[in-house]
């Protein structure tokens, strides 16, 4: 084995004076980062306060809903359910199933709940589709509904449709 200039063998260890320095500086900054965490942990665990007057005023003027809402056979609340509809088929289940027409058409509720929730016109009705059927639907006119939330918007569910099960089980979840 050839020695090196500071007398250690090669693959030996160095146990003088500067690896205990080494070590200690090591632990030294173990323990600084340990203390760091701890007190980034500990803010964490802070109580939450109560907003500032000025967070409190600062943009933020609460919901403003006009619950203008239009009735449920509005015929532009129709062509927008059956032309997402027809989309939709198309798009994601490869279908050319449309909706032909809608029937008994009426209001099932309107703001069912308290009069600080989103403004909603429940309605259900009767549609024909494409494939010569009659089937059940469940929609929704919602206040600030649409993209953006500039102007109302509809959601709905045709029973034997739901396709993703996203108002199952048959539409239950579309219902006030």
């Amino acid at each position: 084995m050839r020695d090196r200039a500071d007398g250690a063998a090669d693959g030996a260890t160095a146990s003088g004076p500067a690896s205990a320095r080494l070590r200690g500086a090591l632990k030294a900054a173990a323990l600084a980062l340990v203390a760091v965490l701890g007190a980034v942990s500990m803010l964490a665990m802070a109580p939450a306060r109560a907003a500032s007057l000025l967070e409190k005023n600062f943009w933020l003027s609460g919901p403003n809903f006009s619950a203008d809402l239009p009735n449920c056979g509005e015929p532009a609340a129709l062509e927008l359910i059956a032309s997402r509809f027809a989309e939709t088929e198309k798009r994601f289940w490869q279908s050319d199933l449309a909706i032909s027409s809608f029937e008994r058409v009426g209001e099932i509720a309107f703001r069912p709940w308290s009069e600080e929730n989103v403004p909603r016109r429940y309605c259900s009705g009767t549609i024909f589709t494409s494939d010569a059927r009659k089937r059940a639907i469940y929609y929704s006119i919602i206040d600030s509904g649409s993209f953006i939330g500039a102007t109302w918007g509809v959601e709905w569910c045709i029973v034997g449709l739901d396709r993703n099960y996203a108002y199952a089980p048959s539409c239950k979840m579309a219902r006030p």
